[in-house]
């Protein structure tokens, strides 16, 4: 069923391109930054949320949903992934609590607590950097597209207290991303190529110059990278090319964790690499 409703919407939308490119290309990218899950908290993630020191920040009219736990060690922030939110990190947060990290996260644009309807990398580094301003952490952890946004903001800002980055399932080229979601929905050529017109015009640059990879390239940065070979969202690839860009970096690849590496031995990679 979830195949039909894909295949229907893709072809409605190859419909109205031969009316209108444009169109056909503001809805395919509505679709596209508009996540399905991860706004809506249950009340097992409340209610660990709630042990949280919880406060909001603001980048521009959006608000920014924080969440703290105190520690005398170094600060790690934890920047989770699409259709996720901070929950995702509480078992490692409790490790760490006990480790005696201060630990912060945030909720990504249109995920758990924070503001804005839509999501995209772009917009999440820019709530990076409002709270990695405010808290200047050591070590910051992002998972699959929060990887992505993390090196778009420590590209941008080089903040000089990070000294460690350490990038879960991440994605590298965002041409990548994008051809996976235009295929998915069966696009015409008429779709895709209005796509990369409008993604021009909305962000300021073309697709391909979206790249975890490349921007990895400019941060100096102590790097930790964990892909699983089998995950089927981010290619094993992707993980490659981000090993190749980035100078100071170790790559630890697993087998059968899929694409969360919500795993022990994953966290048990983490803390070696945060305590040496």
């Amino acid at each position: 069923m979830k195949e039909l409703i894909v295949k229907f919407i893709g072809g409605y939308y190859n419909c109205i391109s031969y009316l209108s490119k444009s169109r056909a290309a503001d809805k395919a990218l509505y679709l596209f930054t508009k996540p399905r899950n991860g706004r809506k908290l249950t009340d097992e993630q409340r209610e660990f949320l709630g042990t949280a020191f919880q406060k909001e920040y603001k980048f521009g009219e959006y608000d920014i949903m924080t969440y703290r736990w105190l520690g005398s060690k170094p600060t790690i922030l934890l920047v989770h992934g699409w259709e996720s939110n901070s929950y995702r990190w509480r078992n490692l947060v409790c490790e760490l609590k006990k480790r005696g990290h201060n630990v912060v996260a945030l909720d990504a644009p249109a995920h758990g607590k924070s503001g804005s309807q839509f999501f995209n990398a772009i917009l999440y580094s820019e709530f990076i950097n409002v709270v990695a301003t405010r808290f200047q952490p050591e070590i910051i952890i992002g998972h699959s597209v929060g990887g992505m946004s993390t090196a778009f903001f420590q590209n941008k800002y080089q903040l000089e207290s990070v000294k460690k980055l350490i990038l879960l399932g991440a994605p590298s080229e965002f041409t990548d991303v994008l051809k996976r979601y235009t295929d998915m929905l069966g696009y015409n050529q008429r779709i895709t190529n209005q796509l990369n017109l409008t993604i021009v015009e909305r962000f300021g640059d073309k697709p391909e110059n979206f790249s975890t990879a490349k921007y990895l390239g400019n941060i100096n940065s102590k790097g930790l990278i964990i892909h699983d070979e089998l995950d089927t969202i981010i290619p094993y690839s992707d993980a490659l090319l981000l090993k190749n860009s980035f100078k100071n970096s170790t790559l630890i690849t697993t087998k059968g964790l899929g694409h969360s590496l919500n795993h022990e031995s994953v966290s048990d990679h983490i803390y070696a690499f945060i305590e040496n």
